[in-house]
């Protein structure tokens, strides 16, 4: 049956069941899920568009949310559709990652043509934004004047089942100077990694305010100053506990915190989201490092297959991997920048002469 791309705007409820069903049926990543996705739609109250692929039934082979946001540009704002995003910085500072449709299994690469041609077809839109893909996406092949690579970032893993394999000893899959590292920091510790505690619903909210405190002030543009974000954050772990797809964790020595983590999840993966350490102790202490070993044979003695950092270039994301992959942040754009210049040249000569 011929697959037929729409687009439209269903209520909450209506998109909730049509979006969980597809879940059911797809192989999707945690960022394409209701949890999610609907914690999203709620926190923020944005209303983008549904991009929804059917068959002759009427059935959901693919959706996927199409934010439209006037984006900022040397030559003036520009008419730019967003993927799974608003387009709006601030609403978007929860920062998706292996983004892309919510395909049902086995129909991804039909699903993409109808819905990059549906999207093509377009007329509102001068800039397309795809944040966080894996890199071959084929919503690539969608008709554009120019593709431009915004961003590329490595998703440093670690291979649980290599940690496994080397009787549990993750350290010995690091480097000599991270695994000296964590041993001098362990050895200041009493000679052993942190205590892991699992969270429930009542301690979102001091945990979620622990995290906020210990990241005060420690980066220039801090998404846990932002109480939406923090609102967020703790709305996906209200919806996300109970069936295990959010952790929260948290890491002490002696009873002292030594560090909290918001982790995902999914198919077999964790997925570190969030993250909030105490100050070091002394020059050997790492509590960073400390708290992540820790969680690696936590999540390698339930038989996961992954422990992911998620996207991000940090030195210490690189030290404690085993291996990796990567993520894209695509422009695509309708018009070359000499178009562009044309356009405005033809507003200026349009415009009235001032009084």
């Amino acid at each position: 049956m011929a697959l037929v791309a729409t687009f439209s705007r269903p209520d909450r409820a209506a998109l909730a069941r049509r979006w969980q069903a597809l879940e059911a049926r797809s192989t999707g990543s945690f960022f394409l899920g209701w949890t999610w996705v609907g914690t999203w739609l709620d926190s923020y109250a944005v209303h983008p568009e549904l991009l929804a692929v059917t068959d002759g039934e009427a059935r959901d082979v693919a959706l996927a949310l199409v934010g439209h946001a006037m984006r900022p540009r040397l030559l003036g704002p520009v008419a730019t559709l967003a993927l799974n995003q608003s387009g709006d910085p601030a609403a978007d500072r929860p920062y998706v990652e292996y983004n892309g449709l919510l395909t049902e299994a086995g129909r991804e690469v039909d699903a993409s043509a109808v819905a990059a041609d549906a999207l093509a077809r377009r007329r509102d839109w001068r800039a397309l934004l795809l944040s966080g893909v894996l890199p071959g996406t084929p919503l690539l092949d969608l008709r554009a004047r120019r593709r431009i690579r915004a961003d590329t970032s490595p998703v440093y893993q670690v291979d649980l089942d290599a940690v496994r394999a080397a009787g549990g000893d993750y350290l010995s899959l690091l480097s000599a100077n991270t695994r000296s590292q964590i041993r001098r920091a362990m050895k200041d510790r009493g000679g052993v990694l942190p205590q892991v505690a699992v969270g429930t619903s009542a301690d979102i909210d001091p945990w979620i305010a622990e995290m906020a405190a210990l990241n005060q002030g420690r980066h220039a543009d801090n998404a846990w100053d932002d109480a939406a974000f923090r609102a967020f954050v703790a709305t996906l772990a209200a919806r996300g506990l109970p069936d295990g797809q959010v952790e929260l964790l948290r890491f002490t020595d002696g009873g002292d915190a030594v560090g909290l983590l918001v982790n995902f999840v999914h198919r077999g993966v964790a997925m570190n989201y969030q993250s909030a350490f105490a100050e070091p102790r002394g020059t050997k202490d790492k509590p960073g490092l400390l708290c992540h070993a820790a969680a690696v044979g936590r999540y390698a003695g339930q038989g996961l297959g992954r422990y992911s950092f998620l996207a991000g270039k940090d030195r210490y994301k690189q030290s404690l991997s085993t291996c990796e992959e990567r993520l894209e942040w695509w422009v695509l754009e309708r018009f070359t920048p000499r178009l562009e210049a044309e356009a405005l040249l033809r507003r200026l000569l349009r415009r009235p002469a001032s009084a």
